[in-house]
């Protein structure tokens, strides 16, 4: 029987790394038994060294509507932001949910699981110091906000205080936990001025086993020369050689006891605020301390070969991925192409979430206004251009972002486990997708790079779409007068040109108009340009209400208007002429202006020939024109007793 889901949310960033991936395993494997949904908001912020790429990342932590999820798992020491993660904290300290933090001890109402990074650094430096009495040990800590790297930076020098050996500043590095930091540890220490160190500790493996092959690139030998040690244990510093020295650490199990937690929260189960974990120290060959130990030579067989087959099979779908939606030249077709991708990487269900305006870049009609696009948090909506779910694509309504995707709080039999990553290009918002029940996000080495190539052509159709619009635009400028909103010059030519000439060619009369405003200098020299110019557009739009049956009305120049008809008689012109006068009158005995509009047409109908053009017509109606503005002049003398 179906019933209401568990939801949690879990808050993390960069899966790809053994640390993080190990833990989600647990959670997804303690969320299956305990029949939960799990929704991983999942960001790859700190790798690119691009930072407006990574507010883009971190934006994804602006999408979970705490206040519906029944518990939340933070793993915020993996998110390389300060002011991300103390938003994050902000926000669901404000629910009354269960919290479990990993690795970071939030406050006492909130569970955690750690691990007492303190005491297990202390063993390792005090192993350097006391076994291979080493003297120059230099560190490799992470970034300088994170407890885990507090905690190990204060236990290496707290050793090195009790051994009176000096601590030298130039002998720290701070990074951030990544392959690339343990590489520029080395270049910053061997440019050192300082004697090379006896060790280096790292505060994790990937920068030890980074450092490691760079140090045997410049010649200098392991553990030979310097010793080596990281901490994690994870399976390359294993399984390299020399074997890395290490800190075993229980990933899976803090992840398993992280949803333990919340099921015997929610089940009212007495349990420990705080969970320590036990650590063990692996002194192992990069300090010279014993043979390698690798796992059974069978299984590290298999398990490299799934890695490089994980390769195989990712590298092909991201290269053909790339280029067919890089063939893409519109928005329909990007969708189309994307489709065949979300069906490679074997997911239950996916979901496009686009924002509201995600494809919009403002105008040039209005080159003073600054659009400021959205760079945090998500529209109000967001549509779904592309859903999928029990093997089809379907449609799916737009729904308000504030539900994250309506699917988590349907009644099921068995959880499900979702991946949002953010679509963005650099810090632009564009939207997020959602990925659910797929062994993609956590087994393959190149999601990050998936998700990036969907970010990335929807950049390049939003570009598309800004640049066809622009084109308009501009076009527009071109042939309409920004003032009146009608045609100007250029306009009236364009739109007349092929017309006129079929009239010649079909023998069709066609009917010139020009008009011309009186008194408009008068306007400008009493009441200033702003009235003139609302003089000139009331003109416009009067125009604009009196050319309802095919004419062609234009601002020639100035206060120079024209207007172009087809098939017109001398019964149609007079009647234009007319609504003309009738227009202006109506609106000069309400507009409560100083002043009142005016303006003088003549017209001229004619069926044009071959060796007549376009300017001989509208010169004819000119005269005419000016034939009309003369007579008015008079009368107005004449009723004056002036003339």
């Amino acid at each position: 029987m179906n019933k209401k889901m568990v939801n949690i949310a879990v808050i993390i960033s960069g899966i790809d790394e053994e640390y993080q991936n190990c833990i989600l395993r647990g959670i997804r494997d303690s969320a299956k038994q305990y029949n939960f949904n799990v929704s991983c908001f999942v960001s790859f912020g700190g790798i690119l060294t691009n930072k407006k790429h990574d507010v883009g990342e971190f934006n994804i932590f602006n999408l979970p509507n705490f206040a519906l999820f029944d518990g939340v798992i933070l793993l915020t020491n993996t998110i390389p932001s300060v002011s991300t993660v103390v938003e994050i904290w902000s926000r669901v300290n404000k629910v009354e949910i269960p919290i479990v933090s990993i690795d970071y001890d939030l406050n006492d109402s909130s569970y955690y699981i750690g691990i007492d990074n303190y005491a297990a650094m202390r063993e390792i430096v005090s192993h350097f110091v006391e076994h291979h009495k080493a003297k120059r040990i230099n560190f490799v800590s992470g970034p300088a906000n994170n407890i885990d790297s507090i905690q190990r930076l204060s236990a290496y020098k707290d050793v090195l205080a009790e051994h009176n050996i000096p601590i030298e500043e130039e002998r720290i590095y701070n990074g951030f936990f990544r392959g690339l930091d343990g590489r520029r540890a080395v270049e910053y220490f061997l440019n050192s001025p300082l004697p090379l160190p006896d060790a280096i500790v790292f505060a994790n493996d990937n920068m030890a086993l980074s450092a490691v092959i760079a140090l045997e690139k410049r010649g200098i030998s392991i553990p030979d020369q310097i010793l080596v040690a990281g901490f994690d244990n994870i399976y390359p510093a294993r399984n390299y050689s020399p074997e890395i020295t290490s800190v075993d650490r229980p990933l899976y199990e803090s992840g398993y006891l992280a949803c333990e937690k919340i099921y015997k929260h929610i089940n009212n189960i007495p349990q420990n605020r705080k969970e320590i974990l036990n650590t063990t120290p692996i002194f192992t060959e990069s300090c010279g301390c014993c043979e390698n130990r690798n796992e059974n030579i069978s299984d590290f067989k298999k398990s490299n070969y799934y890695v490089l087959e994980s390769y195989k099979i990712g590298i092909p779908i991201i290269n053909r991925m790339s280029e067919s939606l890089t063939e893409s030249e519109s928005f329909s077709d990007n969708i189309e192409y994307l489709k065949n991708f979300v069906t490679e990487i074997k997911c239950e269900k996916f979901f496009l979430c686009l924002c509201e305006d995600w494809q919009w870049s403002g105008h040039l009609s209005n080159p003073y206004h600054t659009y400021e696009y959205l760079t945090k948090g998500y529209t109000r909506s967001v549509s779904v251009p592309l859903a999928y779910s029990d093997g089809c694509f379907r449609a799916y309504d737009s729904f308000d972002t504030s539900l994250m995707l309506p699917e988590l709080f349907k009644e099921s039999d068995e959880g499900k486990m979702y991946f949002f990553s953010p679509i963005h290009y650099q810090d632009r918002c564009l939207g997020y997708i959602v990925v659910c029940n797929s062994n993609f996000p956590l087994d393959s080495p190149v999601y990050h790079t998936w998700v990036m190539s969907i970010s990335i052509s929807l950049e390049n159709i939003r570009k598309l779409i800004c640049l066809e619009s622009a084109v308009n635009e501009l076009e527009k400028l071109y042939v309409i007068d920004p003032l009146g909103n009608i045609y100007n010059r250029n306009g009236f030519t364009k739109f007349t040109k092929d017309l006129f000439n079929d009239c010649i060619i079909n023998k069709r009369n066609i009917m010139i108009m020009f008009i011309d405003m009186d008194g408009l200098k008068f306007i400008n020299d009493q009441y200033g340009h702003k009235e003139g110019d609302q003089a000139i557009i009331q003109i416009c739009t009067i125009l604009k209400n009196i050319c309802t049956s095919g004419e062609i009305c234009a601002r020639f120049g100035g206060d120079e208007f024209i207007i172009f008809a087809p098939d017109y008689t001398e019964k149609q012109a007079e009647t234009l002429t007319q609504s003309l006068i009738r227009e202006i009158n109506e609106y000069n005995s309400f507009s409560n202006k100083p002043y009142e509009i005016d303006a003088s047409s003549g017209y001229y109908i004619t069926c044009p020939d071959p060796n007549m053009t376009l300017f001989n017509v509208i010169s004819i109606a000119d005269s005419r024109m000016y034939e009309a503005k003369k007579k008015k002049k008079k009368s107005k003398y004449l009723r004056r007793g002036t003339y």
